[in-house]
């Protein structure tokens, strides 16, 4: 499996032609504690750098954008009964869905692991 992210703070693992989609820790730090997450309907088509999903915190709500092009397959049922499994474990439990990727070659403008530390040290 291989980890992808965004410059707007999403990481998606791709593993065959299935990602697995959530935002960063770093943007969990930035929207604070993390209250509703309205997640996408499986079935539903989402084009790279879209709208996905909103995610609501005690600070501020946010948008959160597909970091590539899909058919979601499946949500974070979790989510929806949890929302602060986002807090605790925004790269890990705390995703938000699965596509089926349309298109492989949309990873090639994502950054890998140290690239996006490299990113966020700019910030």
């Amino acid at each position: 499996m291989t980890r992808y992210f965004t410059k707007e703070h999403e990481w998606v693992d791709v593993e065959g032609d299935t990602g697995t989609c959530g935002i960063t820790s770093y943007a969990q730090e930035m929207l604070g504690d993390v209250v509703f997450v309205d997640l996408p309907a499986p079935g539903r088509v989402l084009t790279k750098g879209g709208d996905a999903a909103v995610v609501e915190s005690v600070k501020a709500a946010s948008d959160v954008y597909a970091p590539v092009g899909g058919t979601v397959i499946e949500v974070n049922a979790d989510l929806e009964a949890d929302p602060a499994l986002v807090n605790t474990g925004a790269e890990t439990g705390g995703w938000f869905f699965k596509l089926t990727l349309s298109d492989a070659s949309e990873l090639d403008g994502l950054m890998d692991e140290d690239a996006y530390k490299a990113f966020v040290a700019t910030l």
